[in-house]
């Protein structure tokens, strides 16, 4: 089975569809054991973003992206990782937060959404545990891009906030730095739609800040997509460079692309330029 399950992206590699790798890749590192919901994780303990979270670094993902910081667990979720009962995950994530003091919590190095019932099961401990203010579900969208009904779930948590992390601006660009199909790309911004659909608290996260992965043309094509959708999304748009860690040198050397490193320049954000065109506009008009 796993000589044809998808690993680093490489020149000329075939694309895959998303979707099916996250039923193949839930079969890896999600398993039922009696009434358990168990996922695989590397490690859980307390992150400094978000000025301290508690965080569990679960295994398995359904995107293959060129500048992904995630451990090997990523692109071989079969050799990895442990497996843990929602409670446990959070029990240890509480544990942790307790000890240093923060009362955030997430899942990343992963895509949280896989493994369905398990992130489910997680999300009621932590509703119904007062300890724990916030839960932040950071994801690429793509299971709530083709499964409405699971960002229906979401409402029943009031703990819940969304970051939609989008990896591209055009279908094209999409397949060269995910591995995904040109189709795929689309659900990302389903999900945001459903997202604004169920009023779920999120923001959506694009890594276009960098010249060097992102041209002017597909962040154009990134922001006018956004904006077709809810203009007020460029307002929170948090906006991403390429970081040199380890494992996102290693990928994107596997995808036979160096990038210079201190970065020399950045963008300036979408938002200050967006105000500023609706300043010159209201000026002019």
């Amino acid at each position: 089975m796993m000589e044809n399950y998808p690993r680093m992206v490489k020149p000329g590699h075939k694309p895959f569809d998303p979707v099916q790798l996250a039923y193949w890749t839930e079969r890896i590192v999600c398993r039922r054991e009696d009434n358990d919901h168990m996922r695989k994780y590397d490690s859980i303990h307390v992150a400094g973003v978000y000025r301290g979270i508690s965080t569990g670094y679960a295994v398995g993902c359904c995107l293959r992206c060129i500048f992904c910081w995630s451990p090997p667990s990523r692109d071989f979720p079969e050799k990895y990782g442990r497996f843990l009962s929602s409670f446990q995950v959070f029990s240890e994530l509480k544990r942790h937060a307790e000890k240093a003091g923060v009362r955030k919590c997430r899942l990343s190095g992963c895509e949280p959404t896989l493994c369905r019932k398990h992130l489910l099961s997680l999300l009621e401990y932590i509703e119904d545990d007062p300890y724990f203010r916030i839960f932040i579900l950071e994801t690429n969208g793509i299971l709530f891009g083709v499964d409405k009904d699971y960002v229906r779930r979401l409402t029943a948590f009031s703990k819940v906030y969304v970051r939609v992390s989008l990896k591209a601006g055009t279908p094209k660009k999409f397949t060269e730095k995910t591995g995904a199909i040109n189709d795929a790309f689309e659900l990302p911004f389903r999900a945001i739609e459903h997202l604004l659909e169920y009023e779920i608290p999120f923001h959506v996260a694009s890594m276009s800040l960098d010249p060097r992965i992102m041209d002017l043309k597909e962040r154009i094509a990134l922001a006018s997509k956004l904006i077709s959708i809810d203009p007020k999304l460029i307002d929170y748009l948090e906006e991403e460079i390429v970081d040199p860690y380890k494992m996102a040198i290693k990928r994107l050397k596997a995808a036979g692309i160096t990038l210079k490193w201190p970065i020399e320049e950045l963008y300036r954000p979408l938002k200050e330029l967006i105000h500023n065109i609706k300043d010159l506009a209201k000026k002019k008009f």
